[in-house]
């Protein structure tokens, strides 16, 4: 009988946190500034920071215009994670206006 019991209020408390995730959470896309890419081979080594961090599903970098948008899955990363990923490969960002 106790086994039973804590096995409905173990499942209870499981369907609780479910349906109590972050509505909010899901894939976001941001435009980073990266003024310092100032060679065809920047841009590599920006992607390849980018990737790194968990949650980026997609990287599309415009050398020409020196952005890079970013597309994640906001539920296991940030803004601020994808900014101190440029930041440590060399290439500081902000976002883009």
């Amino acid at each position: 009988m106790k086994g039973t019991l804590m096995n409905k209020l173990l499942t209870a408390i499981a369907l609780i946190s479910a349906c109590t995730a972050p509505a909010w959470a899901g894939v976001q896309t941001v435009t980073l500034a990266v003024p310092g890419m100032t060679c065809p081979v920047c841009p590599i080594t920006v992607n390849n920071a980018l990737h790194t961090v968990p949650g980026v599903e997609k990287v599309d970098i415009n050398f020409g215009k020196k952005i890079a948008q970013v597309t994640f899955d906001d539920a296991k990363t940030n803004v601020k994670a994808l900014i101190k990923a440029t930041t440590d490969a060399g290439y500081p960002s902000v976002v883009s206006q």
